[in-house]
């Protein structure tokens, strides 16, 4: 099988290729450090994760370079409204940043660049576009020349003509053209500066990519990826400003993942329908905000909401019980070192056979454009196969039974791995769920456990009133409890 990946430049599903046998260079565009992360954030980096560790599985090495823009005008406003420097906003958000992926599983990148780093390197391209008259100055900025790059609009499949019809573009005198963009801004009043030949000034945000990209990958690299918003203009300008200086192609493969959606429209600051990664995770555990953003293709927009959240973490918890009930098996001193796939009959054999498929059928689907719904799909088509594997009237705790067991364990690591799933114990998965509700709801552990213990004494004091009135109390406080011989066990409703 061939990984094939869409590329959003060519807008058709293409077998991917390296530029270097067994290697990837993959650069996306990380955030502006100006304040907390999203869900959108959130998404890009799951979908890139995903998409970095999958390469990986496949056998190659991975070099994933992700920027922070830590010079922007956002970040500049804070700063002086709060009369500290770009530096202390830009740390605290990083910080901030790194906190909230480490919190979801997102492996750090290889290289982690800050714009502010590269300052020479970006005066460096911008010079050379001037000299190759693809840029122009005018009253100490610089603006790339979109007319002089025939190829510009590719990447969207936007034409200048067209956008030009009925464009609100924002006036400014000095452009030749409404579409030129700033490569370099001149000074203004209570902005950090650099020396340039233009004069004291700062780059525009789109040269910091072309930059850095080109810094750690080379002129031409494998894959760029980003959000759909960052296709026009940040991604097109990047292609015009980089191939126009090098000649050659900036990336060959363009990724880019879709929207986060609340009740249909986008989410967006601007009209505050935004939800932080740490408000999420007060809520619900990491893997199931995983789990939801994997559960549609990466380029198709994702409707948030609670119910959509809800859904997944009863995805989550099936997941978690089945490997929970595999565990427990396993834990059984039966001896299955002697057992063989040639010496499987009956349930054993069927179950085995219909399970020994979930590696492949992973593969193809991650093959596909890197089909996560579709792979999710097959991992619950096997949690279902081992439910009535588990469940059948002829199962018993046996060498073949172990030996089945430990093979779809074994499948559930490994694409676990991948996805970033299933990565935790089932019983500190459930402990840490359960603690994370007592804790929404505003209840202690050590209080639950306390009334259950006096309940416990009540019951063996035959004090049925007692009882009765200690589980009403804790229904009032949404947990429910289930006796059994072994003792009393708790959940929250």
């Amino acid at each position: 099988m061939s990984l094939k990946i869409h590329n959003t430049r060519t807008r058709k599903k293409e077998v991917f290729k390296p530029l270097r046998e067994g290697k990837v260079g993959i650069y996306v565009c990380g955030i502006t450090a100006y304040d907390v992360c999203h869900a959108g954030h959130a998404r890009s980096a799951i979908v890139f994760d995903v998409i970095r560790k999958y390469l990986q599985y496949r056998g190659y090495e991975v070099t994933f370079v992700k920027n922070f823009t830590d010079l922007d005008d956002k970040i500049i406003k804070r700063a002086n409204s709060e009369g500290v420097d770009i530096a202390t906003i830009a740390d605290r958000y990083i910080e901030t940043y790194n906190e909230d992926m480490d919190a979801l599983g997102v492996e750090r990148p290889t290289i982690s660049p800050r714009a502010t780093e590269h300052i020479d390197g970006m005066i460096n391209h911008i010079d050379i576009l001037v000299k190759k008259n693809l840029a122009y100055e005018a009253d100490g900025d610089v603006y790339f020349a979109v007319e002089k790059w025939k190829e510009y609009g590719n990447l969207s499949g936007r034409d200048l003509k067209d956008l030009l019809v009925g464009a609100r573009v924002e006036v400014n005198e000095s452009k030749r053209n409404p579409f030129d963009f700033a490569l370099w801004k001149a000074s203004k009043e209570g902005e950090p500066w650099w020396d340039s030949p233009w004069g004291r000034g700062r780059p525009g945000w789109h040269i910091e990519c072309s930059v850095m990209s080109q810094r750690f990958l080379g002129d031409t690299f494998d894959i760029h990826g980003g959000g759909e918003d960052l296709i026009f203009p940040h991604h097109e300008n990047e292609i015009a400003q980089s191939e126009s200086a090098s000649g050659k192609p900036m990336a060959n493969f363009w990724i880019h993942n879709g929207f986060v959606r609340i009740k249909g429209e986008k989410m967006s600051k601007s009209i505050g329908n935004t939800f932080t990664v740490k408000d999420m995770l007060k809520n619900y555990p990491p893997e199931v905000l995983r789990l939801f953003m994997l559960t549609s293709h990466y380029k198709g927009p994702i409707d948030f909401s609670d119910d959509s959240l809800d859904e997944a973490k009863l995805g989550m918890e099936r997941f978690y019980t089945a490997l929970k009930k595999i565990k427990d098996i396993l834990e059984s001193k039966t001896d299955y070192s002697q057992i063989s796939v040639e010496k499987l009959r009956g349930i054993h054999k069927d179950a085995y056979d219909r399970l020994a498929v979930l590696p492949g059928r992973f593969v193809e689907a991650m093959d596909d454009d890197f089909n996560t719904a579709r792979a999710i799909g097959y991992i619950f088509d096997a949690v279902r196969i081992i439910n009535g594997y588990i469940a059948d009237e002829q199962f018993t705790i046996c060498p073949e039974s172990l030996f089945v067991l430990h093979n779809a364990e074994k499948y559930f690591e490994e694409i676990g791995m991948v996805l970033g799933l299933f990565l935790d114990e089932p019983d500190k998965y459930f402990r840490q769920d359960k603690e994370q509700k007592v804790k929404t709801l505003g209840l202690d552990v050590e209080e639950i456990e306390h009334l259950i213990e006096e309940r416990r004494a009540a019951r063996a004091a035959k004090d049925w009133g007692k009882a009765d009135e200690i589980r009403n109390l804790l229904t009032e406080k949404g947990v429910s409890l289930k006796d059994s011989p072994t003792g009393t066990s708790w959940k929250i409703e």
